[in-house]
């Protein structure tokens, strides 16, 4: 492995609507090559629902004035919103070493790392991805993979208006309930949970965390 692809370039982004960001990461993904190293994006998003490849419509029950999105991950429906923090890997797996069912749980172990840093026991079941305390939801998760590399990672609730996931069955189960970070008692914000998933996850990739430079040959969302 060469030097440059040791590297996970981390990038906030801060607040951004959907469907740029997601454009963003294709585009990234179809133009690396071997040599570019993965990245890490930490973002909130305005609000929206998202369909995987694969959602059904009918678990949408009550979007209201949400939008909607069909999207190319996997998974049914979800919900993101201001107080949710998202973290898109774009992944490079031959370089990694990693199948898909390891790098859903290595993202499933940082999350449950990080809540447990501060006491609170999480589970993520086998059959059902994400990470869940007490039977709710705390952490969605979904993944494209193309060209070998991966797109689309994790969000985490920490701090949010959980009320629009009563719009949806989240991520296609009927009564389903979320939490989040603040209610678990766990005393981060958006930009302290990004920080510290991101460690967690150069950590477990074996990857140097660091800072982009601003270069690159694709064009991202201007941050807010």
């Amino acid at each position: 492995m060469t030097d440059a692809i040791r590297r996970l370039v981390l990038r906030r982004l801060g607040l951004q609507p959907y469907v740029p960001v997601w454009e963003a990461m294709r585009a990234f993904t179809d133009a690396r090559t071997p040599a570019t190293p993965s990245e890490l994006w930490l973002l909130e998003h305005e609000p929206v629902y998202t369909l995987g490849q694969a959602g059904r419509v009918e678990h949408l029950r009550a979007p209201g004035g949400i939008p909607v999105v069909r999207t190319d991950r996997g998974g049914q429906v979800t919900y993101h919103g201001p107080g949710q923090l998202v973290a898109y890997l774009m992944l490079d797996l031959r370089a990694a070493g990693l199948g898909v069912r390891p790098l859903v749980s290595l993202l499933e172990d940082a999350a449950m790392g990080m809540l447990g840093a501060h006491g609170v026991v999480a589970v993520a079941p086998r059959d059902a991805p994400g990470v869940y305390v007490g039977g709710r939801k705390v952490a969605s998760l979904g993944l494209r993979v193309r060209r070998g590399c991966s797109y689309h990672g994790l969000a985490v609730n920490v701090d949010m208006d959980l009320g629009p996931f009563l719009g949806i069955d989240p991520c296609g189960h009927a009564g389903l309930e979320v939490t989040q970070l603040r209610d678990l008692g766990v005393p981060l914000g958006v930009a302290q949970a990004g920080e510290a998933l991101a460690v967690r996850l150069a950590v477990a990739l074996g990857l140097a965390l660091c800072e982009a430079d601003g270069a690159g040959a694709y064009t991202l969302p201007t941050s807010r």
